[in-house]
């Protein structure tokens, strides 16, 4: 599995309408063959920053960045934010979805 989680620092007079503006790209990405989710988050730390986990089964990221809704969506993010985007992009293998918590156990 694909595992990425980025910061998104966006300019403070686009932050409250930054879902409607990745509103397409969002629905997109989350109908491709091989997004696993795709979840955007607002950080409680800096308002102005919106947090994307997002997971791809492995082989399927490629056709993602290279799709033609990623490269629009680059282009609509771009005078958005106030810098680039900080990212962390891994494969953990053999993983295929969410576990549950084991040191937090609800029954």
């Amino acid at each position: 599995m694909i595992f990425i989680v980025v910061k998104f620092p966006v300019k403070p007079e686009y932050v409250e309408e930054w879902p409607q503006h990745v509103a397409d790209f969002t629905a997109a990405t989350r109908a491709e063959p091989g997004n696993l989710w795709y979840e955007w988050s607002r950080s409680l730390e800096d308002p102005n920053t919106y947090v994307l986990v997002e997971a791809f089964q492995d082989g399927t990221g490629e056709a993602h960045v290279n799709s033609d809704h990623f490269r629009a969506a680059m282009e609509t993010m771009r005078p958005l934010l106030r810098r680039t985007p900080d990212i962390v992009s891994t494969t953990i293998e053999g993983a295929t979805g969410w576990s549950a918590m084991g040191e937090l156990q609800i029954d």
